[in-house]
């Protein structure tokens, strides 16, 4: 992994837009130069509007010209980002993938948009797999990604036309074939939640030769044993001896506290057999059966009135032993990620406030600012991942005198570094106050630039 070069390219806007809109094929090689240039203005500021992001009326018509034209697109703006994210995978990595929903109002009169949640809500799907380094949870980028809307089910359809109807869940399929095979020096573990319990989803992955993690939903499933005999899922498990107990920290929820779980942990091989009723894509590669391993991690003494946490896990990956389950139920831990990745794409660059008339331009605003949510998240998470590592290291010497100057402390590591710029926006630093968010790190972030900036400006001659 590149970890420290990929921060350093993080913290510098312009050689970061460059580095992941250089090479968009928009139709026009002076469109593609706009995009970069509307890129690192949008890096700098994030939560803004386009009017504040571009600052100028030049600048703010070229972005509105960019987002209307045919050639630019939600993939045409994303897809380098992927390729990028693809060519710096080494060794194992994990694609922790999953849809969220967007919702501009149902009040707005925005052409093309769809349904969202209960129906109500206008928007569209955006599904996103997100690539991770399992060790140091380094966020490396999105290795793919599909927007696409959801269509409402025809009035009085019958049970065997839904069946023969295109299902939402078959996104799974085709995002995993857009990421593809690993090259021959990475390993891909694909890590999904229970919406990927799909026998499909499984042939996909093997026929990419990937590896998998991905939460069971289906309890009833039948499954082989190594002796042959059938039974369902629940039944393997119940069977099986507790390999050994571990703790795990759940962190806060809106619905429930933070606590220590204690989870014991069992594990079983199981082959999945040719169903009944095959989908065309099962008949089409001739699916006889799948062998794997199951591991199941469940609460034990939970707290009163507290739902018990309980995992159960199909993998790819070889599991003989305590250590190997616990490696798979350490996969599986991460997958929250991903939902930081969507808290950054619409908290952070608040991509549902975005006043655009039309569909299409929405699109191709949520493909710029998906890879500018990668680089918030990357950020946000450097003081994280290495927080004692020296900050010369990672960050640009003028950002360093410009933030020791304003704030008049000592920034020596990368957490004084994200800290002392949070400090800047607002966060005061007190030991309740907890890690700085979204909002009062980019607050830190509009204000450092508009230093630099200023200071720029003063040190150039006139005339």
């Amino acid at each position: 992994m590149e970890g420290v070069d990929l921060v350093r390219r993080l913290l510098s806007s312009s050689e970061w837009a460059m580095e992941q809109f250089g090479a968009c094929e928009l139709g026009d090689r002076r469109r593609t130069k706009r995009a970069v240039r509307l890129a690192a203005q949008v890096a700098e500021y994030p939560d803004g509007s386009t009017p504040n992001q571009t600052e100028r009326w030049a600048d703010l018509k070229a972005a509105y010209r960019l987002f209307d034209s045919e050639d630019v697109t939600f993939t045409a703006l994303a897809k380098p980002h992927w390729e990028l994210t693809r060519s710096r995978a080494r060794g194992t990595v994990l694609l922790i993938a999953d849809t969220t929903e967007t919702d501009f109002g149902i009040h707005r009169n925005v052409d093309g948009l769809g349904p969202t949640g209960d129906g109500y809500g206008r928007g569209f799907l955006l599904h996103n797999s997100l690539m991770v380094d399992p060790e140091t949870q380094e966020i490396v980028g999105l290795a793919g990604q599909e927007l696409f809307y959801r269509q409402p089910a025809p009035n009085n359809e019958n049970s065997y036309q839904r069946t023969q109807r295109p299902r939402e869940s078959e996104v799974w399929g085709r995002v995993i074939e857009l990421v593809g095979p690993p090259a021959a020096d990475a390993h891909y573990i694909h890590v999904f939640d229970r919406g990927a319990d799909n026998l499909e989803v499984f042939c996909r992955l093997r026929g990419q030769h990937c590896g998998w993690v991905i939460r069971a939903a289906q309890w009833h499933r039948r499954v082989q044993d190594d002796q042959g005999q059938t039974t369902s899922l629940r039944e393997r498990l119940a069977c099986q001896p507790v390999l050994g107990t571990y703790e795990l920290k759940i962190r806060a929820h809106k619905k429930r506290d933070c606590r220590t779980a204690t989870l014991e942990v069992r594990c079983a091989p199981v082959t999945l057999l040719r169903p009944k009723r095959c989908t065309p894509y099962l008949k089409q590669i001739d699916f006889q059966r799948l062998s794997q391993w199951v591991v199941e991690a469940r609460e034990v003494n939970p707290p009163r009135g507290v739902q018990p946490l309980h995992w159960v896990l199909y993998t790819s990956e070889p599991v003989d032993g305590f250590e190997e389950a616990w490696r798979i139920l350490e996969y599986y831990e991460q997958r929250w990620l991903i939902e930081e990745f969507h808290k950054a794409l619409k908290t952070g660059c608040r991509l549902e406030s975005r006043q655009y008339a039309e569909a299409g331009r929405l699109e191709a605003v949520a493909g710029m600012l998906s890879v500018v949510a990668v680089r918030l998240l990357q950020m946000k998470r450097m003081a994280q991942q290495d927080p004692e590592r020296p900050a010369e290291q990672v960050v640009p010497r003028q950002w360093l005198q410009m933030l020791r100057a304003v704030r008049k402390r000592a920034i020596a590591t990368v957490r004084d570094f994200v800290r002392q710029l949070a400090g800047l926006g607002g966060h005061l630093g007190r030991k309740h106050d907890g890690e700085p968010g979204w909002i009062t790190l980019w607050r830190g972030m509009k204000k450092l630039h508009l230093c630099l900036r200023g200071h720029e400006a003063m040190a150039t001659k006139c005339g």
